[in-house]
């Protein structure tokens, strides 16, 4: 492994470096990371427009599918841009808390997409207009994991009325699936607000791991091919407590 970078933002630690190996496979491959070893980012150095990560693929499958002429999309949560990159002939606003994870996925990983707002994601999307977007995408996370602001009633409340009559919310986040009571408070939390919601989970072969989880919610029936979900199943979830902005996790 070589480090190329390493710093301390006001939100947190960075590291890019460069590695042989990506869950076993061998190449040569660049990843940014944040101080808890949570990867935000991967880039194929030998074929820099293949998506390493399964769940953007599956998002961008769950989009396509069931919106084949979606045209707009506000994301929360930057990355290495790898969502807005794909979808370049789309109008993305992308909003990104931190201006240094911006800059190094132009250093480091060749970001050339639209302009990145830097800002709470939340805040932002609350000056834009009502029913403007195709699809809302949420991907952010701190060390503590995805802000609670980001996943209370009040925020999937403003995700709705964001939404045109077919939009969609897809999240990503990181759990224990089933047995979560984060992810089941999520998921009641959304099932309060949009009339069909779906979870995905990205097995990890360990019962009780931190896994991949997508979470959909949408005022109209969606669906989905298998064989397309790059390896993420959907799941049953339990019930659990509604998600309010007062609320402390």
């Amino acid at each position: 492994m070589e480090l190329l970078y390493q710093s301390s933002s006001p939100h947190h630690e960075l590291f890019v470096y460069e590695t042989t190996q990506f869950y076993g496979e061998k190449g040569r491959f660049r990843l940014l990371e944040f101080s808890d070893n949570a990867m935000q980012g991967a880039l194929d150095m030998n074929d820099p427009e293949r998506i390493l990560f399964e769940y953007p693929r599956a998002m961008i499958h769950l989009l396509e599918y069931n919106q084949p002429r979606f045209e707009q999309v506000f994301i929360i949560g930057h990355g290495i841009g790898t969502l807005t990159s794909y979808f370049s002939d789309k109008r993305c606003k992308v909003a990104e808390l931190d201006h240094e994870v911006v800059e190094l996925s132009k250093k480091f990983f060749g970001y050339r997409g639209d302009p990145v707002c830097i800002g709470d994601g939340r805040i932002l999307l609350g000056s834009e207009p009502q029913q403007a977007y195709d699809c809302l995408i949420l991907d952010a996370f701190s060390e503590k994991g995805t802000p609670v602001h980001l996943i209370s009633h009040e925020f999937f409340m403003m995700c709705r009325e964001k939404l045109d009559a077919s939009g969609m919310l897809m999240m990503n986040l990181f759990g224990k699936g089933e047995h979560d009571p984060l992810i089941n408070a999520i998921h009641t939390t959304l099932n309060g607000i949009f009339t069909y919601v779906k979870a995905f989970l990205l097995p990890s072969g360990h019962r009780g791991h931190i896994q991949n989880i997508i979470l959909i919610g949408r005022q109209t029936p969606f669906g989905f091919q298998a064989r397309q979900m790059a390896g993420f199943t959907e799941i049953e979830l339990g019930e659990g407590y509604t998600i309010r902005d007062r609320d402390p996790l």
